[in-house]
């Protein structure tokens, strides 16, 4: 048999890439509905290093000089940053994905969540919300109130500047009014610098029932008629008084001014507010120390200890060995994302487990497999040059490059080289026209306005490439293309030295950790290091914040990253990529997908739904930005896209996938449902049922356009033993050493 597929590849080589004779173009069919329609519309820190030329041959010696960048644009689509960002701020590159993007977009004046708080901020005022949450089955948010507004009443009109930010805060300023805000994420207390004996006044929607002070007039209790108890605190003496139902007012006053809601009416709770009181945040950055390894360190002022709020994915990888914290375990407050915590302490360390980044399926395939992959795999590189990339999009181009890429890696896996040249140039025909700008109808663009990569068409059109040019769903993109020419610089290294510098470009894109001033790219562009998992909005404001829908996409391009640094041996680039897919793995298990008995969200949505579509900030949904809640396959699809080795870490929990499977499963009798989305439903069902997912897998008759009949054998003769599962041998972590 491999003597006949051998002599028959033989054959296809020799055709698949001779000049065609001329003859009328008939374009391939069109695209399967996109799984992915996004949203409407990344040791010390080195910025990552994008050389834009190699050494010379034999040459010991790496040049330094400038990064590569591609052709500016001056983009007629993206919004100007300067109404909001200090001078000084804009000469850098700017955040496009961030935690308090909607500060920066139109009024300024859409309210972002900074945990415990919903935060927003208009004319001259800030106001604050300890939110209540609506849910029902389908979807669940939080309800902004303004709860507490602090203003000065003598500038009523001023917009906010931003004139400092970091990874877990911003400082937000009205600079005629005398007011500095210092929000930290996290932080039980909302930190506000009035200067220059300023009178303040705080309002509120509610009535106020009660007011009182201590005996110094440095701590004052408001008690409002929706059940809520607020304390002042301030750093001197101020003099406060309740001028009528709802409004409280000052004479002037310099100095610190913190506002806290009790989370609950127990007095033991009220203690540890009055505990920490005195001890404020004025910024916090993460830190990536060691590989699998991240460190929250907060800038303090005042005196005592730090008082913050972890959510429950920190408490889960706080590591008490290299971090001296105290976690007080009653004292939480509530949250859409699950209780957050208390935690004593000036830094936390966090450490999720070691993620293996490998080219190949990490248990190896059973040879008595391999023809039938082979098989498949001939037909599948015959139809590369028989069906030419019709498609403009970066998105849908992205796909078709990295599943052949795919195949590729599939080849080696079971020994099958002959098909590699054909693939190889498939590759470097596609791709190439993307890095030297010679691709007719799209190509990449530098924007110097935010700093980052935009597409030709995103540039004139907000709507095109699903809002790339806009910053949305970079990570999707950049990371499909990042994959293929990973592939494409492990099979070629000369192509891989020849393309560097434009490969190391697109990663920068939202791979960049430097906070070099000369940096043309922001600090982790689609990461939250907060969260710890990524948004996709871009640059379109959002009344409940950034979100995200598929994170297995978003996983798929922190491993492209540490692919690769794997393609030309960055080490640097193979932590981080590691690290941050780690991340994104653990956030996607706690916060997307919903297994049966969980308790972060309410009853009713749980009992209904075994994966979030779209996750926002504020809000869960179970409807998907191209599809209805009822359409489960897309759902489960949409986070399980593309299939690769790191999948099965994704869906590494057993007992979870069959009743992800077992929830979806009913879906697949509807009418008109793709034939690609049930390959991913098949997929996830080969994790336990190997043989019965294998029969399904047979007999389908089309595939998502980045999935491949030989990537779905690939995956089911992976899998081990029936009832293997899943689970990783950490005999094969590329950081064991560290541990």
């Amino acid at each position: 048999m491999l003597k006949k597929i051998r002599r028959r590849v033989k054959t296809l080589i020799s055709k698949s890439f001779k000049k065609p004779k001329s003859k009328p173009y008939k374009p391939p069919p069109p695209p399967s509905p996109n799984p992915s329609t996004p949203s409407p519309s990344p040791p010390s820190e080195p910025e990552i290093e994008v050389p834009t030329t190699m050494s010379p041959p034999h040459s010991h010696h790496t040049h330094k000089q400038t990064p590569f960048l591609f052709p500016q644009t001056q983009s007629t689509v993206l919004p100007d940053p300067s109404p909001f960002f200090s001078q000084n701020l804009l000469k850098t590159p700017l955040p496009t994905n961030s935690f308090f993007q909607n500060l920066t977009l139109k009024n300024g004046d859409q309210p972002e969540y900074f945990h415990p708080y919903l935060i927003k901020s208009a004319s001259s005022s800030l106001s604050l919300c300890y939110p209540s949450r609506f849910s029902n089955s389908a979807f669940l948010y939080q309800v902004f109130n303004a709860d507490l507004t602090i203003s000065n009443t003598q500038n009523p009109q001023e917009r906010h500047v931003i004139s400092s930010f970091n990874d877990l805060s911003i400082t937000l300023e009205f600079p005629s009014s005398n007011l500095r805000f210092f929000l930290v994420r996290g932080s039980p207390f909302l930190t506000c610098s009035v200067s220059n004996r300023t009178s303040i006044s705080i309002s509120t929607i509610h009535a106020i029932l009660s007011f009182s002070s201590n005996e110094s007039r440095t701590k004052y209790t408001i008690k409002l008629n929706n059940n809520q108890t607020w304390l002042v605190y301030t750093s001197s003496s101020i003099d406060l008084t309740n001028t009528s139902l709802s409004l409280i007012t000052s004479t002037g006053f310099s100095g610190i001014v913190r506002i806290a809601v009790l989370p609950e009416s127990d007095p033991q709770f009220e203690s540890v507010l009055d505990r920490f009181s005195s001890c404020y945040p004025v910024s916090g950055e993460a830190v990536f120390t060691k590989p699998f390894a991240l460190e929250y360190k907060w800038e303090k002022k005042g005196w005592g200890d730090l008082l913050m709020l972890a959510h429950p994915l920190h408490l889960k990888l706080i590591n008490g060995d290299d971090c001296h914290v105290t976690v007080l375990e009653a004292f939480k407050y509530k949250s859409i994302d699950g209780d957050l915590v208390g935690v004593v302490g000036d830094s936390w360390v966090l450490k999720p487990d070691p993620v293996s980044v490998t080219w190949h399926s990490t248990k190896g395939i059973k040879q008595d497999s391999y023809s039938e992959i082979i098989s498949a795999l001939i037909k599948d590189v015959e139809a590369l040059s028989s069906t030419p990339i019709a498609t403009t999009s970066s998105y849908f181009y992205g796909k078709l490059i990295a599943r052949a890429a795919r195949l590729a890696l599939i080849a080696e896996e079971v020994g099958y080289l002959d098909v590699i040249p054909a693939i190889k140039k498939y590759l470097s025909d596609t791709i190439e026209p993307w890095l030297d700008g010679t691709f007719g109808g799209n190509g990449f663009l530098y924007d110097s306005k935010w700093g980052g990569i935009v597409t030709k068409q995103g540039s004139a059109d907000s709507g095109a490439d699903f809002g790339f040019g806009i910053y949305n769903d970079h990570h999707y993109h950049l990371g499909y293309f990042i994959y293929a020419i990973s592939v494409l610089a492990k099979i070629d290294p000369a192509w891989g030295r020849k393309y560097r510098a434009q490969a190391y470009s697109l990663a920068a894109d939202f791979m960049n950790l430097g906070r070099r001033a000369n940096s043309n790219y922001p600090r982790l562009r689609c990461f939250d290091l907060y969260k710890l998992h990524s948004w996709a909005g871009g640059l379109t404001e959002f009344g409940d914040g950034r979100n995200q829908e598929s994170t297995s996409e978003a996983v798929n391009a922190y491993y492209s990253a540490a692919l690769l640094g794997l393609a030309y041996g960055d080490t640097h680039l193979v932590a981080t990529g590691s690290m941050l897919a780690a991340l994104e793995i653990k956030a996607a298990q706690m916060w997307w997908h919903v297994k049966e008995g969980d308790n972060i969200y309410e009853p009713d949505f749980t009992r209904e739904n075994r994966v979030v579509g779209v996750l926002w900030a504020n809000k869960r949904d179970s409807g998907l930005w191209f599809a209805p809640p009822e359409w489960k396959e897309c759902r489960l699809g949409i986070q399980l896209l593309p299939i690769l080795p790191i999948s099965e870490v994704l869906f590494s929990d057993v007992a979870f996938v069959r009743q992800l499977v077992e929830w979806t499963e009913p879906a697949l009798s509807r009418e008109g449902v793709g034939e690609g989305w049930k390959g991913f439903v098949y997929t996830l069902q080969g994790i336990y049922d190997k043989q019965g997912a294998l029969e399904k897998i047979r007999n389908l008759n089309g595939y998502d356009d980045g999935n491949s009949l030989t990537n779905l054998l690939w995956w089911i003769h992976s899998r081990g033993e029936e009832g293997d599962g899943c689970g990783i041998g950490e005999n094969i972590c590329w950081f064991k050493h560290y541990h």
